[in-house]
């Protein structure tokens, strides 16, 4: 698989370091199960451009992140990653995603009806993503609900 985290952004640091932090450590936890590309881009055409350039024998698929998106759960999330060879997640522009960006969107998804800022939005995406992959390699890092209600964990 290909993986890349791509957010658009007009400045390539954080105002709060802490995002970027963040950033590096999830996605240096991913690199453990996955190589992982996690950058910014200067603007919406930008993503576009690199998805025109990326399509060889298989087209990678693009995941946008916007409210407007489908919820799903984090297993549904895994079960998705675990079956993609090429794969592109980006985080919008503060005003969303043209019209254009959705059609050429694979999948849009969203974290809920919540607004999050986009530096928080990417660093909830990358912790996601690690929590896909130890879903599917069974590592115990995941424990949700499912766990509750087989007796594995007690509820609070």
């Amino acid at each position: 698989m290909k993986l890349r985290v791509l957010w658009i952004a007009p400045k390539s640091r954080s105002k709060e370091p802490a995002y970027d932090a963040l950033t590096r450590e999830y996605a240096s936890r991913i690199s453990k199960y996955q190589s992982i590309e996690a950058s910014d881009l200067p603007n919406e055409s930008s993503l576009l451009k690199l998805l025109e350039q990326s399509a060889g024998r298989t087209k990678p698929l693009l995941v946008l992140l916007d409210n407007r998106g489908k919820d799903i759960t984090s297993e549904q999330f895994a079960d998705f990653i675990a079956d993609v060879q090429q794969l592109i997640f980006a985080i919008g522009p503060a005003d969303g995603f043209s019209d254009a960006a959705r059609r050429a969107a694979s999948r849009i998804l969203s974290f809920g009806k919540m607004t999050l800022p986009h530096e928080l939005a990417r660093v909830v995406l990358l912790e996601q993503i690690y929590r896909a992959f130890t879903i599917i390699r069974k590592h115990p890092y995941h424990c949700g609900h499912s766990s509750i209600s087989r007796g594995l964990i007690s509820p609070k």
